[in-house]
């Protein structure tokens, strides 16, 4: 069996599954050189023209700009840098409907052109032997270079592949009407080969093999003489004429019909050691390495029935798409309108104010006998014939009913991803159902959900990550704490110690005093001590005039006492009782203060003495008595009790004076 080297070096060419014989109907287009096109006011540059991430805008309202310079940078390596497609003023950033099947809305920056044309500075080199493959590869990256052939992919990440035998240069051009790459290989063969030069330096292949249709003879005679004028020898270099056939222009169709070998379902050339670029991404590499410009412009083919001079342009990137049809002779068809891209694979624009982007390669105005305007759809009579044209080998029918049916697990078990929308299907179903249409909504769900999904997993493992990040902060904080707490303890004496003890068990007995319900003798006890301070208060405030200081200390005594026996008590005290007690305890307290007056007592010699009251009359006593019985009724039980206990102490004090009355006269004696 022959090995990948030995296959592509041989005469032989293979056969993939499946395929059309559209008409061409390119000669409208293609028997003129490619034309310029005057300089516009306006241009509407899409920040997104590739597969992969934006860059970031580095331009705001109102800036002044030069032809060449970056409005956007790159910071990973899916990214791509837009440029000026000329110099002006930056008029405005704004979302706007882009040149894309779905309608969306994408930021778009629109640039005001000055008139001037002025390029930036820019630094030309006549070799790149003497470059690294980092600094070539970032040229290409900074030039904003994606694959032409439609999928628009980074073409440095493609080169930066140094695991791969064979580079295919693709100029197949199989879609119906578009002839961009045709003259281009007519035109600039040279540069195109001096681009080549370039991925033959970073990638190192064992093999170049350029690929080109049988109907474009032209193209193919200028190749031949590039080739040899640079040098490229048959041992690594070999030109290929494949037949004419729809869709070899195919990454996957191409390999297979060069090779032999069919590319795995999920899987890229490059699993292969293939690597496939197409001619007008090798001379914008050349553009880009040897002339310093980035990728500022592309030819597109503009053709069909409704535009009067059909011809191909250098278009520069944010043209607005009515404005260059407007410049070759395009004429409005009613119910009819512009497609980019070719008949099969392309799409109906949204709307022709959208700008040019680096993958339109073809904008097809036709009329009506062009394009069939009975787009009713009949029910599928399952001919099969959809399944016989498939290049890519899949079951469309089956794949239309799981897409319609949003069946997203099934769509995918029978390979919807290896669909390339070449629109095979579509072209030979009797019944005019829109099966690649069908498939492109499916595509578009199944990305959404997949990208809604990895949100999600991408939201939750954040969201961990912040739990356990604020666990492991508390846990530190926490243990700092602790440390410190060591570190102090650790410091102090033990006199320190003793103390920090002792008011840490005085709080824990707060709490637990605190924590403990009152008793009702608790609550007794409180109100008892509130009313023996408001008898208190107003005994001083009678007394105030003439104070007696052994007389005010024995009270004090008497205080207390009396409020430890009521504290004690807790029996209910008869109101009547407690009403005479009272009255009999002040005549008690008048007589012994009459008796102290009249002596001399130890106590009292160094003291000055108060005016003595007057006695009261023999009968006070039994008058306040009889006096004090009517209001016992109507007196409260806690007074009742604050007067016995004052009476009580107040008998204490004058027996206690009656005895030191009896010693000092008998001293004197």
């Amino acid at each position: 069996m022959m090995n990948l080297l030995e296959q592509i070096q041989s005469d032989k060419l293979w056969r993939f599954h499946g395929g059309i014989h559209p008409p061409g109907l390119k000669a409208r287009a293609n028997q003129q050189t490619i034309a310029s096109l005057p300089l516009m006011q306006h241009y509407q540059v899409p920040i997104t023209q590739h597969v992969g991430e934006a860059g970031r805008i580095i331009v705001k309202v109102g800036d002044k700009v030069l032809k060449g310079q970056p409005l956007t940078e790159a910071h990973t390596l899916q990214q791509l840098p837009v440029h000026a497609p000329t110099s002006g003023v930056i008029s405005a950033i704004s979302e706007q409907v882009a040149a894309h099947p779905s309608g969306l809305p994408q930021t778009v920056i629109t640039v005001t052109a000055d008139g001037n044309d002025q390029w930036r500075p820019r630094a030309a080199r006549s070799a790149y032997e003497g470059v690294s493959k980092e600094a070539l590869l970032k040229c290409i990256q900074d030039a904003g270079i994606a694959g032409l052939g439609g999928a628009t992919f980074p073409t440095h990440r493609k080169l930066a592949n140094d695991q791969l035998d064979v580079v295919i240069i693709n100029g197949v051009e199989c879609e119906p009407y578009i002839s961009s790459d045709d003259r281009l290989m007519r035109e600039y063969a040279s540069d195109i080969f001096k681009g080549i030069g370039v991925i033959e330096h970073l990638v190192q292949p064992k093999h170049i093999v350029f690929a080109i249709e049988d109907d474009k003879p032209e193209a193919a005679k200028a190749i031949k003489a590039a080739a040899e004028q640079h040098g490229f020898q048959q041992a690594s270099f070999s030109l290929k004429i494949v037949p004419t056939k729809y869709p070899s222009g195919g990454e996957k169709q191409l390999i297979q019909l060069l090779t032999g070998r069919e590319v795995d379902s999920g899987t890229i050339p490059a699993a292969l050691g293939i690597v496939m670029q197409n001619v007008g991404t090798a001379y914008a590499i050349k553009k880009a390495v040897f002339d310093d410009e980035p990728m500022l412009e592309r030819v597109v083919t503009v053709t069909g029935n409704a535009v009067a001079k059909p011809s191909n342009f250098w278009v520069p990137i944010g043209t607005v798409i009515a404005d260059l049809l407007a410049h070759a002779g395009y004429v409005a068809q009613p119910q009819l309108g512009v497609i980019l891209g070719g008949p099969m694979m392309g799409f109906m624009l949204p709307s022709i104010n959208a700008g040019v982007t680096k993958a339109c390669n073809c904008l097809l105005a036709a009329d009506s006998n062009e394009i069939d305007t009975d787009n009713s759809e009949r029910s599928c009579i399952r001919c099969g014939e959809c399944a016989v044209v498939c290049p890519a080998k899949l079951q469309p029918q089956q794949l239309y009913w799981h897409a319609k049916a949003a069946e997203h697990e099934k769509s995918q078990h029978y390979n919807l991803f290896d669909c390339i929308e070449c629109g095979c299907c579509a072209f030979v179903c009797p019944s005019n159902i829109p099966l690649v249409e069908a498939y492109r909504i499916e595509k578009a769900a199944i990305r959404t959900q997949q990208l809604q999904a990895e949100h999600s997993q991408r939201a939750k493992l954040r969201f961990e990550a912040r739990v356990e990040r604020l666990e492991q902060e508390k846990q530190a904080r926490a243990n700092k704490q602790k440390r410190s707490a060591q570190s102090r303890q650790a410091n102090m004496s033990g006199e320190q110690k003793d103390l920090v003890a002792a008011a840490l068990a005085r709080v824990k007995a707060k709490k637990a005093q605190q924590a403990e319900p009152q008793s009702s003798g608790d609550a007794k006890s409180a109100a008892v001590a509130k009313a023996l301070a408001r008898a208190k208060a107003k005994r001083a405030a009678q007394q105030f005039a003439t104070p007696e200081p052994a007389k005010a200390a024995d009270e004090t005594l008497a205080s207390k006492d009396a409020s430890q026996q009521v504290t004690a008590s807790t029996t209910t005290v008869d109101p009547k009782k407690a009403a005479i007690a009272k009255a009999v305890a002040k005549a008690k307290a008048k007589r012994a203060a009459q008796q102290q007056n009249g002596g001399v007592s130890a106590a009292t010699k160094s003291e000055p003495m108060a005016t003595p009251e007057p006695a009261p009359e023999p009968s006070a006593a039994p008058n306040a008595e009889a006096g004090a019985a009517p209001d016992a009724t109507n007196s409260d039980p806690k007074k009742a009790a604050i007067a016995r206990a004052v009476a009580k102490a107040k008998a204490k004090r004058e027996a206690a004076a009656k005895a030191q009355s009896t010693k000092g006269d008998s001293d004197g004696v």
